[in-house]
């Protein structure tokens, strides 16, 4: 489409985790896919945003409109930011853009004095903790420093982010005041919504900009997808963890809060109404609500498909659509036909520009053309061949990985993705249970030979998730080595 863009995120230095599975466990070792460097990245040393922490905030002027109130933000630590940069080329190299990755840097990486007072480790702890930041992808956060390590992640990639986008703009228009004319923000998820409060800071405090102008400026700009209707997976932060990790948010988003509860419409302004819709989750612990910041500071709410964002209008935002309506707009997620066609099926890809042409491959509209060869039996044979290698290659990594032999003639009944409980890989497991017994009960009735093919990770903490993959690994076992069941069954 020719848009100019960029791509934000942090440069783990480890992945989530390499699998291993034992005795139907998984187990997690370290994955360090930079182990052999990264061909295709490109440091940037020159390119170094500060990212603080901590602190307190002290409050200058308001004596005049001579000397307006600033408040001036002393943080207890700072980290930096380098940039990596990976181009990520368009289709036929017409068009490149740069996905740029964050690597947490100490400001002061030895405490030389303690080093050479005979502290040969100690004189590195500040620059370890610094730079934990970019250490792991996904850290646990069952505990109070796996949260404040994830908080921390999440506010250094997007305050860099921020830092660099404000830096471009200016350098190109000299003005921060038509940032949302030119420049449009999505935050994927509520990873990075503390974007809200930080471009909201650095238009205050850097720009010094007013508070109304400041606020038109981020919800013109700022745009947020969700990905969950399950109100106990949006992130929401204890409000102690961030006032002691971000102070000056914490009074922006307080801030925020206080004006947006002014705008409740008087239906809505029941204690019970108000508890629901404000920033500041009230049970159990106060904690700051993601979710309704990211809402809040948008110009534009989405879901990732028409039933998602039609039950997210229902469900998790319905009081907030309903005090800022028209916000919420579908986007549905696209994919991407040269990766799940072209790459993962070079033979049906062949099949296609043999056919339709070989502009297919351009545009994936041309596809509806195929429609034409529907009763073409020297097609459809090509095709039943293609699909054929296909199976015959999984099969043989099924036999090799797993000493697992299952026929091609079976039918493939795969789900690969995330082991979670909303994943329902937990109802293919039970499924796959049921048919086993029922192939036992009525051994002489005529069974669609079937094999059935797992994968995925489970968080490392994620302990139900885990037993799944125990139980998938269980429940293949028994089907795999059940003489009687044969070929009618199997599990990988």
């Amino acid at each position: 489409m020719g848009l100019p863009a960029y791509g934000y995120g942090i440069r783990y230095e480890h992945g989530l985790f390499r699998q291993m599975i034992s005795d139907g466990w998984q187990h997690e070792a370290p994955e360090d896919w930079l182990a052999y460097g990264n061909p295709w990245e490109f440091e940037r040393p020159e390119v170094v945003y500060p990212i603080h922490f901590g602190g307190f905030v002290e409050q200058l002027g308001g004596e005049s409109e001579a000397a307006p109130l600033k408040n001036v933000w002393h943080p207890r630590e700072t980290v930096n930011a380098v940039a990596y940069d990976t181009p990520v080329i368009g289709w036929q190299g017409k068009h490149a853009n740069t996905l740029r990755l964050w690597s947490a840097r100490a400001v002061d990486r030895i405490d030389l004095s303690g080093f050479n007072r005979g502290d040969h480790v100690g004189s590195f702890a500040a620059r370890t903790y610094a730079e934990s930041i970019s250490r792991v992808l996904y850290p646990s956060d069952e505990t109070r420093s796996g949260q404040a390590l994830r908080l921390r992640q999440e506010f250094f990639f997007t305050s860099a982010s921020l830092q660099d986008l404000l830096r471009r703009h200016m350098g190109l228009h000299g003005t921060i005041r038509t940032l949302a004319d030119h420049a449009a923000i999505h935050m994927n998820d509520t990873h990075p919504a503390i974007a809200v409060a930080e471009l909201m800071r650095l238009l205050l405090d850097e720009h010094e900009l007013a508070w109304s102008e400041a606020w038109a400026i981020t919800q013109g700009t700022l745009n947020y997808t969700n990905h969950t209707l399950l109100p106990e997976a949006l992130e929401a932060w204890p409000l102690e963890l961030m006032s002691d990790l971000l102070p000056r948010h914490m009074q922006i988003i307080f801030l925020i809060n206080h004006k947006h509860l002014a705008k409740v419409p008087a239906e809505m302004r029941d204690n019970a109404k108000l508890a629901e819709v404000s920033l500041i989750e009230e049970g159990g612990g106060k904690r700051v609500r993601m979710g309704h910041l990211a809402f809040i500071g948008s110009n534009r709410i989405n879901g990732v498909s028409a039933l998602h964002t039609d039950l997210m209008k229902q469900t998790i935002f319905s009081d907030l659509g309903a005090i800022y309506p028209g916000r919420i707009v579908n986007k549905t997620n696209g994919i991407t036909f040269r990766r799940w066609l072209m790459e993962a099926n070079p033979g049906l890809t062949q099949l296609l520009v043999d056919t339709v042409g070989p502009k297919v491959l351009d545009d994936p509209r041309e596809l509806t053309k195929f429609k034409a060869y529907a009763e073409d039996a020297g097609v459809d044979e090509r095709m039943k061949r293609w699909r054929r290698r296909n199976k015959l290659a999984l099969a043989s990594v099924i036999g090799e990985r797993l000493g697992v032999a299952v026929s091609p003639d079976a039918l493939f009944d795969v789900q690969i993705k995330r082991i979670h409980e909303y994943k329902r890989q937990l109802l293919n497991v039970l499924s796959t249970a049921a048919l086993y017994r029922e192939i036992k009960a009525h051994p002489g009735s005529s069974w669609q030979p079937r094999v059935k093919i797992f994968a995925g990770k489970a968080a490392a903490s994620y302990h139900r998730a885990k037993l799944i993959i125990k139980l998938a690994n269980d429940v293949a076992r028994v089907v795999n080595n059940a003489p009687e069941i044969g070929d009618r069954l199997k599990v990988a």
